[in-house]
């Protein structure tokens, strides 16, 4: 029996996919149990509508973060920090520092969006990636100074 998957089933589908699977498994599991539909017309039909939708969605959220990226790439973040001898700064600038500092620009972005290979430590201007979606980062440049 064909089924179209609504769930991923662990070693079996996923989401959207459309599988032969044994009749007996199909009624008395995926379909009783909600991880599929059975693969009619109406049903297949109502997958590929769905599934366009989602993607002018996708496209739609995509356009709106270039845009975003555009206005985040003309900032520049800077912190003003306290040194020691040679320069050497007391503390770390971490994410959530340079994710209060956009949202004191505007701008909400999750702290997990935050790209950091590790805490800023060192004077200077860095470059940080912010990944607003899978297929849109966008570089800013956070600036370390002593005060």
């Amino acid at each position: 029996m064909k089924v179209i998957f609504i769930k991923d089933v662990k070693g079996q589908g996923k989401k959207n996919d459309i599988k032969d699977v044994k009749d007996g498994y199909a009624k008395n599991f995926l379909i009783k149990n909600g991880y599929a539909l059975a693969a009619t017309t109406n049903n297949l039909n109502q997958i590929k509508k769905d599934l366009k939708e989602k993607s002018t969605e996708e496209e739609a959220l995509i356009e709106e973060m270039e845009k975003c990226k555009k206005s985040l790439e003309k900032e520049t973040i800077t912190f003003v920090v306290s040194t020691g001898k040679e320069d050497k700064m007391f503390g770390k600038i971490s994410s959530k520092q340079i994710k209060k500092e956009l949202d004191n620009l505007g701008y909400n972005i999750d702290k997990t969006k935050i790209k950091l290979k590790e805490d800023l430590s060192s004077l200077g201007i860095h470059n940080i990636d912010l990944e607003l979606h899978k297929k849109v980062i966008a570089v800013i440049k956070v600036k370390v100074v002593k005060g």
